[in-house]
């Protein structure tokens, strides 16, 4: 029996996490042929027994169906490290502790900024209250495609601007309320991790409504989270209920680090007075919540027209030469903080909240 051709059969056979190749994803760890023998071990993520068994059994058909009389000795083995979710490298959480601050505009703007750099990026909008992001990347009134993996329909993410996205947004109508409790904000989260084809991607930008709630509860308990971007703006109401909401992923049950704070409105500079600097909203802010939380001020966004019409007309500001330089700059400040985070601290683990 060649080898290469098996691994040729297997590369059919996907991953009922992510739906992507097993081949692709370098989750093949040993494989040798003995006489009609083959060995196989395959490193998978958290599975439960069904799906444990959906992937056994599909990875021994793909082999008998080119070679009828292998005997197949497959084990699956969970891997020790991080790899719930192997093709996010980094999933990075876009949050505040207000709505009105501009967090969704950030975050569309920051990961505008991470492709241009060269990065593979991909944005899930969970805030699930207001889904703006997909007026703001041009796609409203878009639906996904199902790709059905294993029996099980997934939902394949839509792309705006070269950027892969999946928003409730996109399954309900524009002018619908969204009126969920609990338990099914908790599913619709999962969802987007668990029955969406999300590619190989350097960073998964999280858009989280505003606050501390079931929604952020429920990302830390179903993905390993890089660590979170507090947004705020300068005035000192915005600021203390940005700090409740940082506190919340500092607590020592939840214990996702803290990678910077963007402090969004910083300033006002008119055109025709380019040298002005008129602070609306007050100042310092920023600087003041990183100190708090012990982290460090990765931006200042100033107020400026051309964010709002370009958010507005799903015409990012990232992508204009205007306007892109302080989120480019926001941008290089967040890789250098996920890599001395990564280089400093542990992987994240997924939570495991207990309530009392």
């Amino acid at each position: 029996m060649d080898k290469n051709r098996i691994l040729q059969a297997l590369s059919r056979v996907r991953d009922p996490l992510s739906g992507r190749g097993i081949v692709e994803q370098n989750l093949i760890k040993s494989l040798t042929v003995d006489a009609s023998k083959v060995h196989l071990v395959l490193q998978i993520g958290d599975l439960n027994m069904d799906k444990k068994n959906e992937l056994n059994f599909a990875a021994i058909g793909a082999i008998q169906e080119v070679y009828p009389e292998a005997v197949v000795n497959l084990h699956l083995v969970v891997a020790t490290s991080n790899v719930k979710y192997p093709h996010l490298k980094n999933i990075v959480a876009v949050a505040s502790g207000k709505g009105g601050v501009g967090k969704s505009t950030v975050a569309v703007n920051l990961a505008i900024a991470l492709k241009n750099q060269g990065y593979s990026v991909g944005i899930l909008d969970a805030d699930v209250y207001g889904p703006s992001i997909p007026i703001m990347l041009g796609l409203k009134g878009k639906k996904p495609m199902i790709q059905d993996v294993h029996g099980k329909p997934m939902m394949i993410p839509l792309e705006g601007h070269g950027i892969p996205v999946m928003s409730l947004g996109f399954i309900i109508e524009p002018e619908q309320a969204v009126v969920l409790r609990g338990p099914k904000l908790s599913t619709i989260v999962s969802q987007f991790f668990n029955e969406c084809l999300w590619p190989e991607l350097d960073y998964l930008i999280v858009d989280l409504p505003p606050g501390t709630g079931d929604v952020q509860l429920t990302l830390v308990q179903t993905a390993p989270v890089t660590g979170v971007v507090m947004v705020t703006t300068p005035q000192e109401v915005a600021v203390a209920d940005a700090l409740k909401g940082m506190n919340m992923f500092r607590l020592d049950s939840v214990n996702v680090p803290i990678l910077g704070v963007v402090e969004n409105m910083s300033w006002f500079t008119p055109k025709e007075l380019p040298d002005n600097k008129y602070f609306i909203f007050g100042k310092g802010g920023g600087t003041q919540l990183a100190q708090m939380g012990e982290t460090e001020l990765l931006g200042q966004i100033p107020i400026v027209m051309g964010i709002r019409e370009g958010g507005d007309a799903g015409v990012p500001a990232a992508l204009t030469d205007e306007m892109r330089m302080p989120f480019d700059q926001l941008a290089s400040r967040l890789t250098h903080a996920v890599e001395n985070r990564v280089e400093t601290k542990a992987p994240t683990t997924v939570v495991n909240i207990t309530e009392r």
